[in-house]
């Protein structure tokens, strides 16, 4: 449930009828501060009233998959019909996207036929493209680079567990993967701090973590397990 209310709330955010250019949301700093707040407090809001509504009616949504999923594809495909639209379901064999079309390609012809694009792919560039060449919101359902979608739920379950998300710390202990690069992005735009414990040679991104405390992240990296969990909540 938090992960399709947090689909529903992007969802019907991206796709609202007043939005002129497409929003695309291929990483937690796509949202401004104030509606990543928002898109929490409106998930929050749509688990507790079982929310069904008819934001999507007539608007289609093609989820392209080229990596397995059983949470995040039940999730988005439930997330679409309980705001009374149709998601299309794709594998990477169903698409050109693995293949020798051009993304641009793929993108233009799935603009013209979807109102939405929800991609769980490999390299992140492919859902730049995707939002470069396109006409509609791409939503980014994973990348090997980033996970939003996947954190903002967990910052829902966090904030519904702890009351807040303010001063909490999270401690992440393991690869600077995806979910690792998203949770740094994450505190840019909540005030939480985020310590990353990572073998060495496995480190998140240096460039996604020096950009995040640019933006005024309070995000730590270290080796030590230990010390990343050392007071965490």
């Amino acid at each position: 449930m938090g992960l399709s209310s947090i689909f529903s709330a992007n969802l019907g955010k991206l796709c609202r009828k007043d939005t002129v250019m497409p929003q695309h949301f291929l990483t937690i700093l796509d949202l401004p501060p104030a509606e990543a707040v928002q898109v929490l407090d409106r998930a929050a809001a749509m688990k507790a009233g079982n929310y069904r509504d008819h934001l999507l009616e007539g608007k289609t949504c093609v989820l392209v998959f080229e990596k397995a999923s059983t949470r995040t594809r039940v999730s988005f495909e439930v997330a679409v019909r309980h705001l009374g639209g149709w998601p299309i379901f794709m594998t990477q064999n169903d698409s050109q996207l693995g293949r020798d079309e051009p993304i641009r390609d793929t993108a233009r012809v799935l603009s013209r036929y979807a109102d939405c694009l929800i991609v769980r792919t490999f390299g992140h560039d492919k859902l730049e493209d995707l939002a470069r060449h396109g006409s509609i919101p791409v939503v980014n359902a994973l990348s090997d680079t980033y996970h939003p979608c996947q954190i903002m739920a967990d910052l829902l379950t966090m904030r519904e567990h702890s009351g807040r998300l303010d001063g909490l710390k999270l401690a992440f202990i393991g690869d600077g993967n995806n979910i690792a690069h998203s949770l740094i992005n994450a505190a840019v735009r909540f005030p939480i701090r985020v310590v990353v414990a990572a073998p060495k040679g496995y480190e998140p991104i240096s460039a996604i973590v020096e950009k995040a405390r640019g933006l005024g992240a309070d995000v730590a990296v270290t080796n030590d397990p230990a010390e990343a969990a050392a007071g965490a909540d």
